[in-house]
This record gives structure tokens, C-alpha cells and sequence, in this order.
């Protein structure tokens, strides 16, 4: 097997996927979504959860 083989997260001779390589692998601690995450700091919270409760996490809003 050759080194890009390898490097891809495919097994050749399987021809499994064996490991993600892109995409989120976090999803929102509050309620599970995958997109949109605010992971700054490890929040892991969706934005619109973190729009709900950054208030009382000790963000503030600035205009």
C-alpha cells in the first residue's frame, strides 16, 4: 500500500472509510446540532443556543 493510500483515512483493501478526516466532529453540548459551533475556549455550544445563554455564562454584548 502507498503512503497517499494510507494518508486518504480509506482502507484499500476494504475499501472502508476508517476515519474522518474534514468536517465537525463536536456537536452542540445543548442540543446536538453539528453546524454553526462557537468552540472558542471549548463552549461547543450551536450559535443559537450560545445567543440564549451567553448572557448568564458572563458575555456581554457590545454595541
Amino acid at each position: 500500500m502507498s503512503e497517499s493510500e494510507t494518508d486518504s483515512g480509506n482502507d484499500v483493501e476494504t475499501g472502508e472509510h476508517t476515519g474522518k478526516r474534514t468536517g465537525q466532529l463536536e456537536a452542540c453540548q445543548r442540543c446536538g446540532r453539528k453546524q454553526g459551533l462557537v468552540g472558542k475556549y471549548n463552549i461547543w455550544l450551536c450559535r443559537q443556543c450560545f445567543r440564549e445563554i451567553a448572557r448568564g455564562m458572563g458575555f456581554e454584548k457590545y454595541q
